[in-house]
C-alpha cells in the first residue's frame, strides 16, 4: 500500500515538473520516430482511468500536465498525462527511480509493481523498472 506521505511526495513532484517545464515551447514534440503518436490524439486521464476502472481524483491541472490518484482493487497509483512527448521525458527524469512506471504516447501510471502489471494489458504500456528511459517490457 502507499502511504499518504509517499502520495503527497508524488503530487508534490508533479507541481514541481509543472512550474519547472513552462519554458518548454509549443513545437517541443520528440523527432520524426515518434511524429504518428505525436500527430494522434493522446488519451486524457478521464480514458485512462476509465480504461482500468477508475473514477479519478485530478490533483494537478494543468495545461502542460495533469496528474490523478486512482484506487481500484488492484491498488493505488497515479495517472499522468503530458502535453508533449518532451515533457513527459523531462517529468521521466525527475521521477523516482525506485518507482516502476508503465508508460504510453504522453502518458504514465506510477504505482508499486504489482498493480502495474495487471493495469498493463489494459492500457497497451512499456513496463519500464529502474532506468525510465529503457523499456523492461519484453517484446
Amino acid at each position: 500500500m502507499t502511504t499518504f506521505p509517499r502520495l503527497a511526495a508524488f503530487a508534490l513532484l508533479a507541481g514541481l515538473v509543472t512550474g519547472c517545464s513552462q519554458y518548454v515551447g509549443k513545437n517541443s514534440d520528440y523527432g520524426a520516430a515518434g511524429n504518428a503518436q505525436a500527430n494522434a490524439a493522446p488519451l486524457t486521464v478521464e480514458q485512462l482511468s476509465a480504461k482500468v476502472g477508475c473514477k479519478p481524483k485530478v490533483q494537478v491541472d494543468a495545461d502542460e500536465i495533469r496528474t490523478a490518484y486512482c484506487k481500484t482493487q488492484e491498488g493505488e497509483f497515479f495517472v499522468n498525462t503530458f502535453k508533449t512527448e518532451k515533457l513527459k521525458d523531462e517529468w521521466m527524469d525527475r521521477a523516482p527511480e525506485y518507482n516502476p512506471h508503465l508508460v504510453g504516447p504522453r502518458w504514465t501510471v506510477l504505482g508499486p509493481l504489482e498493480v502495474l502489471e495487471v493495469l498493463k494489458p489494459q492500457l497497451n504500456g512499456d513496463l519500464h523498472l529502474t532506468d525510465h528511459r529503457v523499456s523492461q517490457t519484453p517484446k
